[in-house]
């Protein structure tokens, strides 16, 4: 990205200021698109969105050490309980999260202890 920013301001700089304008016209696309790509590319792994009263990733798959992390997007609150224990958030208002790191391999079903018919699982390899 960096190159690709110290081409275009070589390039621009020959270009007199009116047509400094136009190559700015003609390029603000294509830069525009180039940091979008960056920003999805660089969303974050291993989350699990709560919205509509359901776990977006209802089961996940991850390595061992792996940390995963819950976004409640709902209006209303939640709360990711695990059903052995390991691991309990407080409640989750409108885009809080909670985070978990699996330090060992195994199955950890889970729910949301509020709307118990809400459930999940990660899977730990």
């Amino acid at each position: 990205m960096k190159t690709l920013m110290n081409q275009l301001r070589l390039g621009t700089a020959r270009f007199t200021s009116g047509r400094a304008v136009i190559a700015a016209m003609l390029l603000g696309p294509a830069v525009g698109a180039l940091l979008a790509f960056g920003a999805v590319a660089a969303q974050e792994e291993n989350v699990v969105s709560i919205d509509n009263f359901t776990f977006a990733a209802p089961a996940l798959t991850v390595a061992v050490g792996t940390t995963v992390k819950w976004i409640n997007h709902d209006d209303i609150p939640h709360n990711v309980v695990d059903k052995n224990k390991a691991f309990r958030s407080k409640a989750l208002d409108t885009d809080d999260s909670y985070s978990f790191t699996f330090a060992s391999a195994g199955t950890y079903d889970y729910f949301c202890g509020l709307h118990t018919h809400m459930q999940g699982k990660i899977i730990v390899k």
